[in-house]
């Protein structure tokens, strides 16, 4: 498993400085990463927070349900590895404009309230993310609603 994790690593995340293909699936990570770290922050992993992370992902990247798991696996692994959300959310700012800051934290909403309820860690996790990819608090609190209101609870 880590000769696979490491190969995608060298393959992937690791590009020349302009391949763009590549700098995707950095974003790819980064952006799975922070949907990982909001499910597993109350200690309550759920099936339904996977599933909304794997959708999430397929619905944001275009990719097939096999590659959403792997991008998982993977972002779960680096993860696990970081200290921080700063190589996260740094890819993030440089990589994404405002709608597309916004649409990644109406995902890490929408894992949050994945189990029916909102954990004050989830919430805290998300104000965190988005006061680093400077999403305007008006937009944090709008999201939150939006999500709130369409979860099934």
């Amino acid at each position: 498993m880590l000769s696979k994790i490491q190969e995608f690593y060298n393959k992937l995340l690791q590009p020349e400085p302009d391949d763009s293909s590549a700098a995707e699936h950095r974003l790819r990570l980064a952006a799975t990463a922070l949907m990982i770290e909001v499910m597993r922050v109350d200690d309550d992993k759920s099936n339904d927070e996977i599933e909304t992370i794997v959708q999430a992902s397929m619905s944001r990247f275009g990719i097939e349900r096999s590659e959403a798991e792997e991008l998982l696996s993977l972002a779960t692994a680096e993860l696990h590895e970081s200290t921080d959300y700063h190589q996260f959310t740094s890819l993030i700012n440089k990589g994404y404009d405002l709608p597309q800051k916004l649409e990644i934290i109406e995902f890490l909403w929408q894992v949050a309230y994945a189990d029916g309820r909102l954990d004050m860690y989830e919430e805290h996790v998300i104000r965190k993310v988005a006061d680093l990819i400077y999403v305007p608090h008006r937009e944090f609190i709008r999201l939150k609603e939006k999500v709130r209101q369409a979860s099934p609870s």
